[in-house]
């Protein structure tokens, strides 16, 4: 018997397969989530899913169906996809969804990111809890157990093309100078999906030469983790951008809903950078809109918003922080440090894919190298996030605020402490770990580490 309050998280579901979850939890969850779409979403017929490379993901996404069969809703089976690509799906068929994937996490591993119609996201606070009882509910034997009806079929529908061809239309690419590319896929779907939107399986041919680097599907990430956050995982890539004189690389996560990039030196591209230089190109389009930023990233990104006439909306770290602010001031645009990019045109969903399409595209605009080009993006220097284990985060917090008087203090998300000279560090306390993150940015390197290594010292001692 599964205890699924082990693996239902704030935002998604993930945990060990078989160990903390199996086919049998997936069918009952399958059930929880169609009857939760039954009792509050009336007129629901039909949910679409999507799943990963994962050994398990294909008998895990097999048995959710089951379930929500049994239930008397449809299930239109898009199979293997990306999360955008299933974020796709539920906002051009308008039908909620659910993606198997654990994204970045080891093999073990796996997930279902669920959503309503049109890729509105679904958590804790928005149908999850009820979710989480519904299927509980199953597992325990206080509910029937599910039986679909005997004639009761999936509905299979290929996306990727459409995915493809939605994508296309939403950045121009035909008319830019040819690039060498490196992707790093990871394993991950990546390697399913850059090849119909930009390589050699796309609508119409690109003045892009793709070079792959493990374009190969497997969960087992035999290479390196799908993780590109982890600086070791990105140095195959900044190794073959070197090797292969590409004018930058880029490298997606496991469900490739995440991308970051990497310039023709071999150096990473800040996703502050990336962030700023996507909000210049969606602003030009929609003069005026509303761009949001999570609090760690850089400064120079509220400040290149402004510049490009554009309102500059602050939020919370964290997808649904970003998704509820976006859909609350109908932002164009909105960015995370750690390189998810929403796009109002995407159903204020994120998309890893549509924010590589936007650098490849400014690049190719102009004749300049990306390490020239994103130094209008990069103005400070960042420490990256620190880590570090304490007992009492709220309690290292207040020590730090009493260090410094003098800076003005924000309290949006953790401690934000800004001081006169344009430097600030951010203290953040992990919901799951006794662990508390602190992110330092000052205008100069020698200031940045100063401000840094002052800080850990309280926090550690």
């Amino acid at each position: 018997m599964s205890d699924l309050s082990q693996i239902v998280k704030a935002y998604d579901i993930r945990g060990v397969v078989p160990d903390q979850w199996d086919e049998r939890a997936a069918e009952a969850l399958g059930a929880g989530f169609a009857q939760f779409l039954t009792a509050s979403h009336p007129g629901t017929t039909r949910i679409v899913t999507a799943h990963d490379m994962r050994a398990s993901s294909p008998g895990l996404a097999a048995a959710f169906a089951r379930g929500v069969l049994s239930e008397g809703l449809g299930v239109v089976e898009a199979g293997l996809g990306s999360t955008d690509l299933l974020y796709f799906a539920a906002g051009s068929l308008g039908l909620p969804g659910a993606m198997f994937t654990a994204s970045h996490n080891p093999a073990q591993y796996n997930g279902i990111k669920l959503c309503l119609a049109g890729a509105k996201p679904v958590g804790q606070e928005s149908g999850l809890v009820e979710i989480r009882k519904n299927a509980q509910r199953i597992l325990d034997g206080a509910a029937p157990w599910p039986a679909p009806a005997a004639d009761a079929r999936p509905e299979q529908r290929d996306m990727l093309t459409e995915y493809a061809r939605h994508l296309r239309t939403l950045v121009d690419l035909s008319g830019i100078r040819p690039l060498k590319v490196v992707v790093d896929a990871g394993n991950g779907m990546g390697g399913y999906t850059v090849p119909a939107v930009l390589g050699d399986q796309a609508l119409d041919a690109l003045p892009l030469t793709i070079v792959p680097l493990y374009f190969e599907l497997d969960g087992s990430f035999p290479n390196h983790e799908a993780n590109p956050l982890e600086p070791k995982n990105l140095v195959d890539l900044q190794h073959a951008v070197v090797q292969h004189g590409a004018d930058l690389g880029l490298a997606f996560d496991g469900d490739a809903d995440r991308c970051f990039v990497i310039d023709e030196r071999g150096e990473p591209v800040s996703p502050s950078a990336i962030t700023a230089l996507v909000a210049a190109r969606e602003l030009a389009k929609h003069p005026g809109d509303t761009v949001i930023y999570n609090l760690i990233t850089s400064s120079a990104v509220p400040e290149i918003i402004k510049e490009n006439g554009g309102t500059a909306v602050r939020a919370r770290v964290g997808h649904s922080f970003i998704k509820s602010e976006m859909a609350r001031t109908n932002a164009v645009f909105g960015g995370e440090h750690s390189a998810h990019y929403y796009f109002r045109d995407f159903w204020f969903a994120d998309t890893g894919m549509l924010a590589a399409m936007h650098v490849l595209a400014a690049l190719g605009g102009q004749a300049e190298p990306l390490s020239v080009l994103g130094r209008d993006f990069e103005r400070y220097v960042a420490s990256g996030e620190i880590n570090s284990t304490v007992p009492d985060q709220r309690a290292k917090q207040q020590e730090v605020r009493a260090a410094y008087p003098d800076a003005a203090v924000d309290e949006l998300d953790g401690l934000t402490l800004t001081f006169p000279d344009g430097a600030w560090l951010n203290l953040r306390a992990s919901n799951t770990e006794p662990l508390i993150r602190l992110n330092v940015e000052a205008p100069t390197a020698t200031r940045m580490a100063e401000l840094r290594d002052e800080v850990l010292g309280l926090v550690r001692r």
